[in-house]
């Protein structure tokens, strides 16, 4: 099963298994991480699931949308990186895909 590996606000990293058909922001809610509070539920109306992407990665996702470039803008710790994490389908080809959750706005 392919994995993620998820870095949390206290620099602990983990790596967890993904199931087809998930976003990074589900894999990452499933697995017990409380501080991605992901309060909209997917539908990129609030960047709470605000992820940094390990640049080695930013080239094998879906190009950034139009409301998911909004809702970055708005947030004070967006970088280069930043995407939010329901946005982002995993797939077998996003194997080792690591994220840091970004620090609360």
């Amino acid at each position: 099963m392919p994995k993620l590996i998820v870095t949390n606000r206290s620099g602990e990293e983990s790596a967890i298994d993904v199931e087809d058909g998930l976003t990074v922001m589900e894999a990452i809610r499933d697995n017990g991480f409380d501080e991605l509070l992901a309060l909209c539920g997917g539908c990129a109306s609030c960047a709470t699931c605000h992820v940094h992407v390990d640049p080695a990665f930013k080239d094998k996702l879906p190009p950034i949308g139009e409301d998911e470039d909004d809702l970055l803008e708005s947030t004070d710790t967006r970088d280069e990186n930043s995407r939010l994490a329901c946005q982002i389908p995993f797939a077998p080809e996003l194997d080792g895909l690591k994220v840091t959750i970004a620090e609360e706005d």
